[in-house]
């Protein structure tokens, strides 16, 4: 998977930091943009917006909705949920790297909300944690700070 250099972030230290490797997209539903298992992720070389899914697959790992340790604890955060915090991570990096695709990040969110009118606090409070520990992982100068 290949994606343009992003000024102020780098994706290899990130995913090095994060102990997260990237494997080949062998899905074949077109519709799928990336996945993720365990600690790896993959992003389709034709998805609409690789930076944004590559932070999305990446939440996914960091919120811990891929590993089978915190499947129990998952079992309580509903799909639609884990697809929100997700994706709201990805709008948050996206957004602090002036980098586009936060419209579709947001009807995505709206989308997976389901009519829900908020995100609730415990929601938040993760999702605000993984966005700030995913920019933290890719920034060069945060090492020397």
């Amino acid at each position: 998977m290949d994606t343009a250099p992003i000024p102020g972030f780098d994706l290899d230290t990130a995913l090095s930091t994060l102990n997260i490797t990237r494997t080949e997209f062998d899905e074949m539903n077109g519709n799928i943009q990336g996945f993720a298992i365990g600690h790896e992720i993959a992003v389709s070389p034709i998805a609409a917006i690789p930076h944004k899914t590559t932070f999305h697959e990446i939440a996914h790992c960091v919120l811990g909705h891929t590993t089978k340790e915190k499947l129990v604890d998952s079992e309580a955060t509903p799909m639609n949920l884990r697809e929100v915090e997700a994706e709201a991570v990805a709008l948050i990096c996206c957004e602090t790297l002036s980098l586009d695709g936060a419209e579709y990040a947001r009807g995505y969110i709206q989308y997976w909300l389901k009519g829900q009118n908020e995100i609730p606090n415990q929601s938040a409070a993760r999702i605000l944690t993984a966005a700030s520990t995913i920019l933290k992982s890719g920034n060069p100068a945060a090492g020397s700070q």
